[in-house]
């Protein structure tokens, strides 16, 4: 279920897709469809394919494993990354100007 939670999150707020999660883990559709459901759960290999595609998975799997250490560091890198972006794109900004 926690699972499941996780990659309806990822849905509300990136528009992660039952085709984008298909193609990620050549599961096919209806398969994918029941682990949005809770109904049933990722194999093992299909989970750790998706904690490499979704943050969400990812995290909420460290959290199951109560591994809350590495959430922060996972959390630290993706900040640095968009603070990264930012600075790109004040650069281009400042370029235009």
């Amino acid at each position: 279920m926690e699972i499941a939670a996780a990659l309806q999150r990822a849905s509300v707020e990136s528009g992660l897709q039952i085709k984008t999660v298909a193609g990620w883990t050549g599961a096919n559709e209806r398969t994918v469809k029941n682990w949005f459901s809770g109904q049933y759960g990722p194999s093992g290999e299909h989970l750790v394919i998706l904690a490499r595609h979704s943050h969400e998975v990812l995290n909420t799997m460290l959290a199951i494993m109560e591994r809350r250490d590495l959430l922060v560091t996972q959390e630290i890198v993706e900040i640095e990354r968009r603070i990264a972006r930012l600075m790109v794109l004040v650069q281009e900004i400042k370029s235009q100007e």
